[in-house]
């Protein structure tokens, strides 16, 4: 039998323990949540409402098919900065007319629209995950450009924006957008790079420079309808393809436009689905709040995969990695996951031959991480834990199949490498609210920096200030800490979004339905598996 048992003791006060710190991380999450979707806040909401505009989100909820599910991108997005959470703008993926597309919708509410640092890193990453996984993209367009104030960190890089739209067409991905309201300067390129383009009338206003700039560049007169307006770009220009008469025409030309793609995925058709045998809602109380403290990752398996169905590869060697092969709403997945968080020379070796298995089959990987990093010490230095953990990480790196990453709780060191990470290129990734991340953990790296100086005093012959020594260890504790949870670490883009463990397989199974819109990856040629 294949079908993972559980030992988990959901009468117990451990599992109640943890249940009650994972929630009281979900309310936290939810208030940040919130944060995202207030925009602006009421005083721009009311205004924008005052002139007969649907929100953001209004928008991507008429556009999606009913009661279809939307899985939005990084909306903690500029968490911790002085820019709104949520970074003006809304991204995700959803099924508009039976297609998944990559939908990306500006928030007029947040300082008109504009695109602030954070705006542009988001819409890359939402332009990239469309790329990889030959997602059509629409853009639904009401923004006044470039936030002047920091001009100087997105004028240079912000035109990749523009580069990502082609590059999209020229991979033969639709590219749609849909204008509302101003899109000004070098927000005027976006729908002048895509495919299909749709105006509101008397509502879009798509040009170069505004009238205050030509006046300014050239003396001359003019007024916004004249020079961007909807009419003019669909009768003169002929830059709209489209004129809408509202909102919600501009929406149903945007849904016939896709439903005349005659899209096909062109991935894997997913088997018959058969829910888990253990309930999801349990993966609450399986993370103990003390990340020190290991836990059986099968127990999270068994709640994610099809029919709680998982064959585990080499069970009895390297067992602090868990390897093995499932499927996860219908998809073939192979799994790696932590069991006790330290990396050895056999789990790097076991991950290594696991993964070229994977690519040997064509099977995505997904990392499910817990931990600390590879181990240190004279011993494991001599028995070859460098070339061991270097053996993995070239696995990771050079694997063509796709991968997910979900961060569980640790993620420290190179083991966050190893195990996948933001700079290995998953196809997704997402964290629980439990998890934290960084080069080491707090207390460590106040250690090694409080030995380092005690031994530069030492080596001057100075006295060391030992008060000064703690005074520093409790600052630098603080400060990684902070920095290691997951809010800050999804505000800076490091993953795609924040996400409640309850919703791991819904998560998964809508990226790995997504993954398939693009062709199964080639197999590896030249040479076979390597026995590690």
């Amino acid at each position: 039998m294949t079908v993972l048992p559980s030992a988990l003791d959901t009468a117990g006060p451990d599992y109640a323990a943890r249940r009650a710190a994972m929630l009281a991380r979900l309310a936290e999450l939810d208030a940040e949540h919130a944060k995202a979707v207030a925009g602006g806040g009421p005083k721009y909401v009311e205004r924008h409402r005052g002139r007969g505009k649907l929100l953001a989100r209004e928008r991507i909820e008429l556009l999606l098919d009913p009661d279809s599910p939307f899985l939005e991108l990084s909306p903690l997005a500029a968490w911790g900065t002085d820019f709104t959470v949520g970074a003006s703008v809304v991204t995700g993926i959803g099924v508009v007319e039976g297609v998944e597309c990559l939908i990306s919708a500006s928030d007029p509410t947040v300082r008109g629209g504009s695109s602030n640092p954070w705006t542009m890193r988001k819409s890359f990453r939402a332009a990239e995950i469309a790329l990889r996984n030959r997602l059509p993209v629409i853009n639904l367009v009401e923004s006044g450009g470039a936030d002047l104030p920091t001009q100087k960190e997105i004028f240079i890089p912000g035109g990749r924006t523009f580069r990502d739209l082609t590059r999209l067409s020229a991979a033969g991905i639709p590219t749609i957008a849909l204008v509302f309201g101003n899109s000004t300067a070098g927000g005027a390129y976006l729908p002048g790079m895509s495919d299909y383009v749709v105006m509101v009338k008397d509502r879009a206003k798509v040009f170069l420079g505004g009238p205050p700039l030509v006046k300014m560049a050239t003396g001359e007169e003019s007024d916004d309808e004249s020079l961007g307006g909807a009419e003019m770009h669909a009768r003169t220009s002929g830059l709209a393809d489209y004129m809408a008469a509202d909102e919600y025409d501009a929406l149903r030309i945007g849904r016939r436009i896709v439903a005349r793609l005659n899209w096909r995925k062109q991935g894997r058709e997913p088997l018959p689905v058969r829910p888990p045998l253990h309930d999801e809602d349990e993966l609450l109380g399986i993370v103990p709040e003390d990340l020190k403290i290991p836990f059986d990752p099968r127990e999270v398996i068994a709640r994610i995969v099809d029919g709680s169905d998982f064959d585990e590869f080499k069970p009895l060697y390297g067992a602090s990695l868990v390897t093995g092969w499932a499927v996860l709403h219908g998809y073939p997945i192979g799994i790696l996951a932590n069991a006790r968080g330290v990396l050895f020379s056999e789990e790097a070796q076991k991950a290594a031959q696991f993964i070229q298995l994977a690519n040997q089959s064509g099977t995505p990987l997904l990392f499910l991480q817990n931990t600390t990093g590879y181990m240190v010490g004279a011993e494991y230095e001599q028995g070859g834990i460098i070339k061991h953990g270097a053996m993995m990480i070239n696995a990771v790196s050079n694997s063509r199949v796709p991968h997910l990453t979900v961060v569980m709780g640790a993620s420290y060191g190179a083991g966050n490498y190893g195990m996948c990470g933001r700079a290995y290129d998953p196809r997704f990734l997402f964290t629980w609210p439990s998890a934290k991340s960084a080069v080491m953990g707090p207390a460590q790296l106040a250690g090694v920096l409080s030995i380092v100086g005690r031994q530069a005093a030492q080596a001057r012959g100075q006295i060391y200030d030992e008060e000064a020594d703690v005074q520093m260890r409790a600052m630098v504790e603080r400060q990684i800490e902070a920095e290691s949870l997951p809010f800050f670490l999804s505000g800076r883009l490091y993953d795609d979004g924040v996400i409640d463990p309850r919703d791991t397989r819904t998560v998964l199974g809508l990226c790995l339905s997504a993954i398939n819109s693009a062709p199964v990856a080639e197999r590896p040629e030249g040479f076979g598996v390597f026995r590690m």
